[in-house]
């Protein structure tokens, strides 16, 4: 069966539904041996970047597999490598459904899940079950219950707790979903929190005898001002990697949707062009101090190639693999061996 059968076959479904269904079909095929059938090996287009060496610059986004338990399924379909979470010290259900709303005519998702996770034990238990030895990322966030001005406690708990298992750990201060979140991206806030996080990952470096890169994900929501200013505080905190984009609160280019009102954080097609022009700006004010993840809107090759052209060493990818399936993975892959 092509994908855009199966794909026509699950949006009949509610789009929460459909999402669990297809990880767990995943999930279920891997185990059974039958993705190997269907998907054949992945060219190798190695890249180093923050010290590892990722088969090929194409990752999943955090989002799609948050508590980590679909690991081995996403893995076997060629992706260099996986994000996983969002992940917060405490379980949370997350915001009331309906959360996740499809734009199919846009090539679109808007999401206001709200960090809804089994917490971090639970996501190593999973991480620990798996049998993958790719590169893996988790990202970190705050219970909602926590105070802003407390969020550095459920940071640093997550940060300790992940550190072993981690390839590398983003952490993401710009959900929309989560009220007062991005407040955290800007000025002293950003600044005293990546400083207390930039001194734990040192002395956990000193601890384990490994050290695990730190990247901070960002939202498409700022002025080129503000991009200039978070750059800014990435570099004096010596943090090694920006993942440039999250969903976005815009609503430019759905005006006909009829989901347009609906709360939550924008991604796919709709996205594309501001991510892209967010790691742009980046990429210049950073000036190679510290490597760029693109994501946001990236539906083919193309889009791929346009953000590693504006200055992302890799890309993740999220609403385009909703929409386009495993094979998006090696047209990334092979637009980037042209």
């Amino acid at each position: 069966m092509s994908y855009s059968l199966l794909r026509n076959l699950m949006f009949r479904f509610d789009a929460e539904t459909a999402h669990h269904m297809g990880l767990k079909g995943m999930s279920l095929a891997e185990r059974l041996k039958l993705t190997q059938l269907f998907v054949a090996p992945m060219p190798q287009v190695p890249v180093h970047v923050m010290g590892l060496e990722f088969p090929n610059p194409v990752g999943l986004a955090a989002g799609l597999d948050k508590n980590g338990e679909h690991i081995d399924g996403l893995a076997a379909l060629g992706f260099g490598f996986l994000e996983i979470g969002t992940i917060t010290p405490r379980a949370q259900p997350g915001n009331p459904q309906p959360r996740i709303f499809r734009l199919a005519n846009e090539k679109a998702i808007i999401n206001r899940m709200g960090f809804n996770n089994q917490g971090v034990d639970y996501l190593l238990e999973q991480v620990r079950a798996s049998k993958f030895d790719g590169i893996l990322g988790i990202n970190i966030g705050k219970n909602v219950d926590t105070p802003v001005e407390n969020a550095l406690d459920d940071y640093l708990i997550c940060l300790r707790k992940v550190y072993q298992d981690a390839s590398y750990i983003t952490v993401n201060l710009s959900s929309p979903n989560t009220p007062g979140l991005r407040t955290l991206q800007f000025g002293d806030s950003l600044r005293e929190l990546l400083a207390e996080l930039k001194e734990e990952q040192r002395k956990l470096a000193d601890r384990y005898g490994s050290y695990k890169p730190l990247t901070v994900k960002i939202a498409p929501d700022m002025t080129a001002e503000e991009v200039g200013m978070v750059a800014q505080t990435l570099i004096e905190n010596e943090i090694d990697g920006v993942i440039a984009t999250n969903t976005t609160i815009s609503r430019e280019g759905v005006p006909n949707s009829p989901h347009k009102d609906e709360a939550g954080g924008l991604s796919g097609k709709p996205l594309t062009q501001a991510s892209t022009q967010t790691v742009k700006t980046l990429a210049q004010e950073l000036n190679g101090a510290l490597p760029i993840i693109a994501a946001g809107g990236i539906m083919n090759g193309v889009d791929a190639q346009e953000k590693l052209d504006a200055g992302a060493s890799l890309v993740q990818i999220y609403s385009g693999f909703i929409y386009r399936g495993p094979h998006l993975i090696r047209e990334i892959v092979e637009q980037v061996q042209k």
